[in-house]
């Protein structure tokens, strides 16, 4: 057998073993002192378990990867390019979305999701206007939560600050509607 072809079958293998594996039955047994035992061994005199199956929790769409560790540039080393890194290919408000509108139940509470790729670079932060004011202070982190929110229409804008706080770029506003609970109803007619 050529080189190649025990290579493709390493990992063939490789590929294959982890499924026959974690395809064994798991027994649980009970001894005489009350001790739970499992094993995957049926002649310990133990029933088979059921596993329910993993839970599996998918990511959310346009989720930002910021790299809290991400290296910083002092000296360009052996073997180093100087080229500048990469510009940002997408910086966004993932969340909430465009003309989304809070419900009544949320209080006037969101947390405010930034999308940006590549990750931000060492140095670099962002903030957030609500309705033109700034809202606390630039952060690295991938989301800013809004408590408290008045109801009706607001716009929303990320600003990218570079290590001087000068604004590289803006996203496009982002409008939300609050709906929250009136205190004032209508004085209810009167049944004579």
């Amino acid at each position: 057998m050529t080189r190649n072809g025990l290579r493709g079958l390493a990992l063939c293998l490789t590929l294959i073993l982890p499924l026959v594996v974690s395809a064994e039955t798991l027994y649980r047994a009970t001894d005489d002192q009350g001790r739970v035992r499992y094993s995957d061994d049926p002649a310990s005199g133990g029933e088979p378990v059921e596993l329910a199956p993993i839970s599996v929790v998918p990511a959310l769409p346009g989720a930002s990867t910021v790299d809290r560790a991400a290296p910083t540039r002092r000296g360009v080393g052996p073997g180093q390019s100087d080229a500048a890194p990469p510009a940002y290919t997408t910086f966004a408000i993932a969340a909430p979305a465009d003309e989304s509108t809070l419900p009544t139940g949320a209080a006037g509470n969101v947390q405010v999701r930034l999308a940006i790729r590549p990750a931000l670079r060492a140095g670099h932060r962002w903030r957030l206007r609500l309705d033109g004011e700034l809202v606390g202070s630039a952060t690295r982190e991938p989301a800013i939560p809004l408590t408290n929110l008045a109801r009706g229409r607001h716009r929303l804008q990320a600003e990218l600050l570079d290590q001087g706080a000068q604004v590289l770029r803006r996203t496009p506003a982002v409008t939300l509607h609050v709906r929250r609970a009136s205190v004032n109803r209508p004085a209810a007619a009167s049944r004579d």
